[in-house]
């Protein structure tokens, strides 16, 4: 096989369906690169399923990774201070995460199993972004939680956080 020539995998999502992908672009997912790395090259034309991850889910995380796929590696340090202090989103990205609420969790499960750290912070800051300067009850009714305390609960909870209040 030419050294030029664009190595495929064929991932298979757990409802069957199966996605051919450039292996640069699979390798996005640390699982899958420690994967390969451990199996050998021989094993590039065996299917490799992604047991956690539905098609529709899948494939929309193959549209990132295929966006990302030159982006350079992200520094290893996890208290990286460019991940910590913002929740700044580059355009495309924002875009990319315009989908409804189901598809944003499945989004941020998927990448959370299959080790794509970058996507895991897009989809947290999307959330955080979603959230951020909301009451509890406006978080309550974009979320469509349940209030399951009593107000003597949530008085409580108020004055034990007094400190986190903004001043």
């Amino acid at each position: 096989m030419s050294e030029t020539k664009i190595q495929k995998l064929t991932l298979v999502a757990n409802d069957g369906n199966k996605i051919e992908v450039d292996r640069q672009v699979a390798e996005k997912s640390v699982l899958i690169k420690n994967m390969l790395d451990d199996l050998g090259d021989e094993q590039m034309s065996t299917e490799v399923p992604i047991p956690n991850v539905n098609d529709t889910v899948l494939k929309k995380v193959i549209e990132w990774c295929e966006h990302h796929k030159n982006d350079p590696a992200a520094p290893q340090d996890d208290d990286s201070d460019s991940r910590k202090k913002t929740t700044d989103i580059d355009e495309w990205d924002q875009k990319f995460m315009q989908v409804d609420q189901e598809m944003l969790f499945e989004i941020i499960l998927a990448s959370n199993y299959l080790d794509i750290k970058p996507l895991l912070d897009v989809g947290c800051k999307t959330v955080a972004n979603m959230i951020k300067g909301k009451s509890p009850e406006e978080i309550r009714k974009t979320f469509n939680i349940t209030n399951d305390f009593t107000p003597e609960e949530e008085e409580q909870i108020r004055r034990e956080n007094e400190w986190a209040e903004d001043r």
